[in-house]
C-alpha cells in the first residue's frame, strides 16, 4: 500500500461531501428508484393482529429489531465525529445496522481515528461495517491495511465500495479500476470477517453481481440510482469542469431494477444477503425492496437530514416512523415476517 504524505485533501473532501449532501439538492434530476412503480396487493383479509407483525431479522450473525442500516456515510474530518457518535448511538438505541464512511482518510493517518472507532464505543452489540474504495483495493498487495481498518471499527464485516463514476468525475479521484476483482477476491480469501460488496449510487448490474458472487463475496448492497447523485456532488464541489461532466449527473441503474435483478441470482447456484438501498425514503420503499427480493435495506441522506434538523430525537422520530411504514405493509399484506414479505404480492404499475 503506497504511503500517502498528507491526508489533508482526504480530509477536506470529507467536510465537503457531508457540507453538500445537507445544504443542496444532490438528488438525481428526472430519473427514480422506480420503486413508485411498484405497489403491494392489498390483503382485506390479512388474518393477523398488528402485534402478530415481527420485523426482527439477523444481519452478520446479529439480531436487528428492524430490517434496517444506516448506510456509510462519514468519518476522517473534526466534525464527523459528533455526526458518527450520535447515528451510531440511535442505532444501537433502535436495533439497526449502521456503516462507516470510507476509511481511506484512517490508512493515510491516525489524527482522526477516533471518528471511526467512536461508533463501536457507543454501539456494543449492533453489525457495524467498515468501508474502503475500490481504488484503494486496487492497490492493495494483502489485507493487512483492511484489516487494520476492521479493528479500528469493530467490524462484523467490510465493504468494498465500487464508485468508478465518482472516481472519474473527482479531480482528485484514481479512476484506475483495473485489477479489483481480484482484490475483492484476495480480501474474500485473507480476512476473517465477511466482505460486502457496494456500490454508492449508480447501481450494481446482474452481471457485475454474478462476477462479484463468483469472487466469493456472500453480501451485496446494490445502492441504486435515484436518490443522491454521488456525480451530481462532485460536480457541485467543481463547477468549473460542469460543462463536460453534468451529462454524467443521471448515469445509474434504478434501485427497483437493480434489486430485482440481483435477487433472481439467489440460489443460482449461491445464496447470498441482498441489501437495497439508493434513494430509499420511507419504510414502505423498504417493505417494497425486500418484497422484490431484498433481504434488508439501509438510507444515508435522509437520516443523515434528519439528525442535523433535530438530532438524535429527530433521527429517533424518522427510524421509528419507517419502522411503522414497514410494519404497516407487513400487516397489510398479511405477512408476519421479514421472510413472508419477500414473497409478498406485489406488482409493477404504471399507474401512480
Amino acid at each position: 500500500m503506497p504511503k500517502r504524505t498528507s491526508s489533508k485533501p482526504t480530509v477536506s473532501r470529507k467536510k465537503q461531501h457531508v457540507e453538500l449532501t445537507l445544504t443542496h439538492d444532490v438528488s438525481f434530476q428526472g430519473k427514480t428508484t422506480g420503486l413508485e412503480m411498484w405497489e403491494f396487493r392489498h390483503n382485506a383479509l390479512c388474518e393477523l393482529n398488528f402485534s402478530d407483525v415481527d420485523p426482527s431479522t439477523t444481519f452478520l450473525g446479529k439480531k436487528l429489531t428492524l430490517p434496517f442500516m444506516i448506510s456509510s456515510m462519514t468519518g476522517g474530518y473534526p466534525d464527523a465525529l459528533l455526526i458518527n457518535r450520535a447515528l451510531a448511538a440511535v442505532c444501537e438505541e433502535m436495533g439497526i445496522g449502521m456503516g462507516v464512511g470510507s476509511q481511506r482518510q484512517a490508512l493515510e493517518d491516525i489524527e482522526y481515528h477516533r471518528t471511526f472507532s467512536v461508533v463501536r464505543e457507543v454501539a456494543p452489540s449492533i453489525p457495524i461495517i467498515g468501508n474502503i474504495g475500490a481504488a484503494e483495493v486496487v492497490r492493495m498487495k494483502n489485507a493487512d491495511g483492511v484489516k487494520r481498518l476492521a479493528d479500528l471499527v469493530g467490524a462484523d464485516g467490510f465493504a468494498i465500495h465500487l464508485n468508478p463514476l465518482q472516481e472519474l468525475l473527482q479531480p482528485e479521484g484514481t479512476p484506475e479500476m483495473r485489477g479489483v476483482l481480484e482484490g475483492i477476491r484476495m480480501l474474500v480469501r485473507e480476512l476473517a470477517i465477511p466482505v460486502v460488496a457496494k456500490e454508492i449510487g449508480a447501481g450494481l448490474s446482474a452481471d457485475v453481481v454474478r462476477r462479484i458472487l463468483e469472487a466469493g463475496v456472500r453480501h451485496i448492497d446494490v445502492a441504486g440510482a435515484g436518490g443522491t447523485s454521488w456525480a451530481g456532488v462532485e460536480i457541485l464541489r467543481h463547477k468549473s469542469t460542469a460543462s463536460a461532466t453534468s451529462v454524467f449527473w443521471n448515469w445509474g441503474i434504478p434501485t427497483a431494477t437493480a434489486v430485482q435483478q440481483a435477487a433472481q441470482l439467489k440460489g443460482r447456484p449461491e445464496q447470498f444477503t441482498l441489501i437495497a438501498s439508493g434513494g430509499l425514503a420511507s419504510g414502505m420503499d423498504a417493505a417494497k425492496c425486500i418484497a422484490l427480493g431484498a433481504d434488508l435495506a439501509a438510507a444515508a441522506r435522509p437520516l443523515l437530514k434528519a439528525l442535523h434538523r433535530g438530532g438524535k430525537r429527530a433521527l429517533r422520530e424518522q427510524i421509528s416512523a419507517w419502522g411503522f411504514q414497514l410494519r404497516g405493509a407487513m400487516f397489510l399484506t398479511g405477512c408476519r415476517t421479514i421472510s413472508e414479505l419477500q414473497h409478498a404480492p406485489i406488482e409493477r404499475t404504471t399507474t401512480l
